[in-house]
């Protein structure tokens, strides 16, 4: 096999160039085989291969520098410098990360993990190279999709001004996760099919150059203007940023030839590269989407290995919003680039006219909400936890500073697993619960979420409701009392420990509360359910028969919920003491949901032990 030729960075300058599409081949069968046990981002990896292949063969790793935007597509790329017997423990705990991490190679010169960032960072390394007066190549690859993000135009902007090499690259696959929105993505299919000026370009050209070499310097002088005729905009060109393409994405010779010509170039240059994402395996073709972040599957024909047996919190919420919409006219729905992912596919379904895809654009996602409340709608805007802080200043200056009723419905809440550090959801309750405004709730259950969606489009201001990944947990299904702005929810009260627990902590609440009194200990066990405004009224009541008050929450310790308890129990000058119990001010890397709980002391065991310690020093 070509693969076990390629032991090191720089192997692949060992293959012999009639074998490109054989490499290729293998490097695809050799992602599906691995990516069929190990989940991960399969479809936009296989869409990259002979680009990756393109790039380590006409740069000098390490040298030469690759940001990748975001990281989904760096599979190839971890192959292609010494990571293939690794593979096995692809975004498994102790293994390698599914995005590019500089610890793991010289190769990734940038973590990446969140979109729009490539250009930035590109630009960046230009200027320290140029500073340093050393000599080496920058290259930013970016989706179309990410290209829909504000950062990157910042960066183009910038990039214009450039008299010194930058290669990007445009990756088009007409994809983010779900399709690619907006007017870029409209502009980018136009020039694929401005096949008038490509062609035009190549005969006249061919038939005058021998016969005719003065009309060539001519032409040549004025060929921007039959770019301008002939392909839309050349939007690129108009901003000062040399424009090649498009070059086939899949053609590993076009793409090499395409950036050592760029590398010539001194200012900013874009190579279109049009890529299909998913290419080679024919579920992933047919499907992008789903086989963007995939769990383990049958190759056979891409079905999942393990069959979903419980309703996952999107669902509920998928649910929960059809029937809102039902309800409510004026409810619309807005993602970033996310419609599959947090749910609302079948919401866009039924009411398209009430649905809005921003694209990968959080912040500009919230100033539209914002616009939307103030003009009588009642958005709600669902979107990952780790996505969401990209919109800080908008959800603080355009929504709670003007107290428009907002709802953000935080999807992967807490941590979320084999994504790692840049999509663990565990600061979202630190920046939110600081904002002026604002209100936070946490569904102990499936029920519980569509109560709180319920309440929430009903509050004359924001409101954030905070739900994590995976299956929708389906206990306490008796309790389920009326949700009053800034109360509790007693599940268990007897006294001596209070374990007052937030949103999917108080399943985990539950397993501690059984270890406690298999220990001969009294323990009650009280459903927060808001982070903000806490129900103070409880507390102060609670204080009286509670020695230890026990928070819980799957949020960093700093800012937190944990905190703001804390400080209220402070307040009221009480002999009951508070132990914090939430994620070290860290951040979390890769591996499931139980090993990095256990990892960080927030399962049950290590809960029940940290209680038992303190609450001794009372007896």
């Amino acid at each position: 096999m070509l693969l076990d030729k390629i032991q090191k960075t720089g192997d692949i300058k060992n293959i012999p160039e009639s074998q490109y599409k054989d490499l290729a081949s293998e490097i695809r069968e050799f992602l599906i085989t691995k990516l069929s046990v190990t989940g991960g981002h399969l479809a936009s990896n296989l869409g990259t291969v002979e680009l990756t292949m393109a790039l380590h063969l006409a740069l000098n790793l390490p040298k030469d520098k690759i940001v990748w935007d975001v990281g989904h597509q760096c599979y190839t790329h971890k192959i292609l410098t010494g990571r293939k017997d690794k593979f096995d423990t692809l975004r498994q705990f102790g293994g390698i990360s599914g995005f590019p991490k500089r610890g793991e190679s010289d190769c990734d010169c940038f973590d990446t993990g969140h979109s729009s960032t490539s250009i930035s960072a590109g630009l960046g390394m230009v200027k320290a190279r140029d500073i340093a007066g050393e000599n080496y190549t920058v290259v930013s690859v970016i989706g179309d999709g990410s290209l829909s993000g504000g950062l990157a135009y910042e960066a183009l902007n910038n990039a214009a001004k450039l008299e010194t090499n930058f290669i990007i690259i445009l990756n088009d696959n007409d994809m983010s996760i779900s399709e690619s929105v907006g007017g870029m993505s409209k502009y980018l299919n136009n020039v694929r099919t401005a096949e008038g000026y490509l062609n035009l370009k190549a005969d006249v050209y061919k038939q005058i150059r021998d016969s005719q070499p003065k009309v060539v310097n001519g032409i040549r002088k004025v060929k921007n203007s039959f770019k301008q005729f002939f392909v839309p905009g050349m939007v690129f060109e108009n901003l000062g940023i040399t424009y090649l393409g498009p070059v086939d994405g899949h053609d590993t010779k076009a793409l090499v030839k395409a950036i050592k010509e760029a590398k010539r170039v001194k200012k900013a240059v874009m190579i279109h590269v049009h890529t299909s994402k998913g290419k080679g395996y024919e579920p992933a073709e047919k499907h992008p989407a789903r086989f963007h972040g995939t769990e383990p599957f049958f190759i056979e024909n891409g079905i999942p290995r393990n069959a979903k047996t419980t309703a996952n919190w999107q669902d509920v919420f998928s649910t929960c919003m059809c029937k809102l919409g039902e309800r409510n006219k004026k409810v619309v729905a807005i993602t970033a680039a996310m419609a599959e992912g947090t749910g609302l596919k079948r919401f866009r379904n039924i009411y398209p006219d009430r649905f809005v895809d921003a694209g990968i654009a959080e912040e500009h996602a919230v100033t539209f909400a914002a616009g939307l409340a103030i003009s009588g709608c009642r958005p709600i805007f669902a979107v990952y936890s780790s996505f969401l802080q990209r919109a800080y200043d908008q959800i603080l200056e355009d929504v709670c500073l003007q107290n428009l009723p907002v709802v953000f419905a935080i999807d992967r809440a807490g941590l979320v697993g084999s994504d790692g550090e840049t999509h663990q959801g565990i600061f979202d309750l630190s920046y939110l619960l600081s904002m002026p405004n604002m209100h936070v709730l946490a569904p102990k259950n499936k029920w519980e979420l569509s109560d709180m969606l319920k309440f929430a489009v009903n509050v004359d201001g924001p409101v954030a409701i905070r739900y994590p990944r995976g299956h929708a947990y389906s206990g306490l299904e008796d309790h389920r009392a009326e949700i009053e702005m800034g109360k509790s929810e007693v599940i268990y009260e007897e006294k001596d420990i209070l374990l007052f627990a937030l949103g999917s902590m108080v399943e985990t609440g539950e397993e501690v509360r059984k270890l406690l009194i298999d220990k001969g200990y009294n323990c009650t066990l009280v459903n927060a359910r808001f982070a903000k405004p806490i129900d103070e009224e409880y507390l102060k009541k609670a204080v009286k028969n509670h020695k230890l008050i026990v928070t819980m929450e799957e949020n960093v310790c700093v800012g937190g919920f944990g905190e703001r308890v804390r400080s209220y129990i402070d307040e009221l000058k009480t002999d009951s003491e508070v132990l914090t119990i939430a994620i070290p001010d860290q951040f979390v890397t890769h591996g499931s949901v139980p090993q990095l709980k256990k990892m960080l002391g927030i399962d049950a065991e290590s809960i029940t032990q940290k209680v038992i310690e303190r609450y001794k020093c009372f007896m």
